[in-house]
């Protein structure tokens, strides 16, 4: 597709009834289907391939929800694979439902503004310009790496790199590693880089985070967040904490911190899920791997924590989570994103921005690959039926 034609001062642009930006597992469901059900649409990321996210992770990553449980519509995932398919499987999963469903979104092509004008949405990409009535936003909850500073980190002989660049431990065999941030990215990551023989590990805690253990007796995390879903708030969050306590004993001998508000409200409220823990906290436990409250400095060759302590490192990795990145694109953000500049509608309209959709934007304790799947039956069916 070649760039739009400029007579005088319009431009020509291709005219779609839904354009759906994102070709990740949000943006895939949506177009499965809206092909399910007829609609016409048009798909593009600025990738060269789908599921790109998936692509840019670490080697070691695994589903933390249980593969019987995160499919997507249409297609379930093979049922020969492990319980928790490895991040290889789930890129094979998505190229074999784009094939399935017959997906073939235009590849290479990046979004530079979306804005709302008349009745449709112009949107203008490195590749063109398009014209549609429905746009759907699936860019993806993990979009544009957080990577703060420290003071003195200038100096810091050693390598400092966002997870987003760190792909498996065997690079730091025999090094001192930390590992910033106590997500599920964040511990895995540590588990990663004992396993494959760093000298020495250690895990910058952060902020407050509850725990809990990937499963208990052969139950999920994400089935017993499932059944915590169809609870009162108030009784979930009782239940859950009690749980939490139990399932991994008390962590704060190891720094650990629990938030004020329960389980499910840190969730639903600010977007924090539980750390999902995958063999982490047993070497926490057997000193393996150490921890630290968090790190206000670099001092030469050391990582110096708000109460004082140093610990010598040759490598920092930063898990220190994404933003979605949502305002750079498209016009008029601010009155569709909160605080944290994500979406304050999933999954259905946004009335300040009529025939806009977002998908995929969530984190929540009953997975993200099985939200996405309940989402994109809902925008599909809200675009189908207009």
């Amino acid at each position: 597709m070649g760039r739009p034609r400029r007579y005088g001062r319009a431009v020509t642009r291709e005219t779609t009834e839904t354009l759906i930006i994102g070709a990740g597992p949000s943006g895939l469901a949506v177009a499965a289907c809206l092909a399910q059900r007829g609609a016409p649409f048009t798909q593009v990321d600025a990738a060269s391939a789908v599921g790109s996210s998936w692509r840019g992770h670490y080697d070691r990553l695994h589903l933390h929800t249980a593969r019987a449980h995160s499919g997507l519509p249409g297609l379930p995932f093979p049922e020969h694979l492990p319980r928790y398919p490895s991040r290889d499987q789930v890129i094979a999963y998505l190229e074999a439902y784009a094939a399935h469903h017959g997906l073939q979104p235009r590849l290479g092509v990046t979004v530079r503004r979306a804005r709302r004008e008349a009745d449709a949405w112009a949107v203008e990409t490195d590749a063109g310009g398009f014209t549609a009535r429905h746009l759907v936003v699936a860019t993806g909850y993990n979009a544009v790496p957080r990577r703060p500073t420290f003071p003195g980190e200038a100096s810091f002989p050693g390598r400092v790199l966002h997870s987003r660049d760190y792909r498996t431990g065997a690079t730091f065999r025999g090094q001192r590693a930390v590992v910033v941030g106590n997500g599920n990215s964040g511990a895995e990551i540590a588990l990663d880089l004992w396993e494959q023989g760093a000298s020495a590990v250690t895990l910058v805690l952060g902020g407050p985070r509850y725990v809990v253990p990937r499963e208990v007796a052969g139950v999920s995390a994400q089935q017993v967040s499932l059944a915590y879903a169809r609870l009162p708030r108030r009784l979930a969050d009782a239940i859950a904490r009690r749980t939490t306590r139990l399932a991994l004993g008390d962590l704060r001998p190891w720094g650990f911190r629990e938030p004020e508000a329960g389980p499910i409200t840190e969730v639903e409220r600010h977007g924090r899920v539980a750390l999902i823990d995958v063999g982490t906290i047993a070497l926490i436990k057997q000193g393996r791997i150490a921890t630290l409250p968090g790190l206000a400095r670099f001092e030469g060759a050391d990582v110096v924590s708000p109460d004082g302590r140093r610990v010598p490192a040759d490598v920092v990795v930063l898990a220190t989570g994404y933003q979605a990145g949502l305002a750079a694109f498209l016009d008029g953000a601010d009155a569709v994103l909160d605080d944290r500049g994500y979406p304050r509608w999933h999954g259905a309209a946004c009335p300040p921005l009529p025939g806009l959709f977002f998908a995929g934007f969530r984190n929540p304790a009953t997975g993200a690959l099985r939200e996405s799947g309940l989402e994109a039956e809902r925008i599909a069916a809200a675009i189908a039926g207009r």
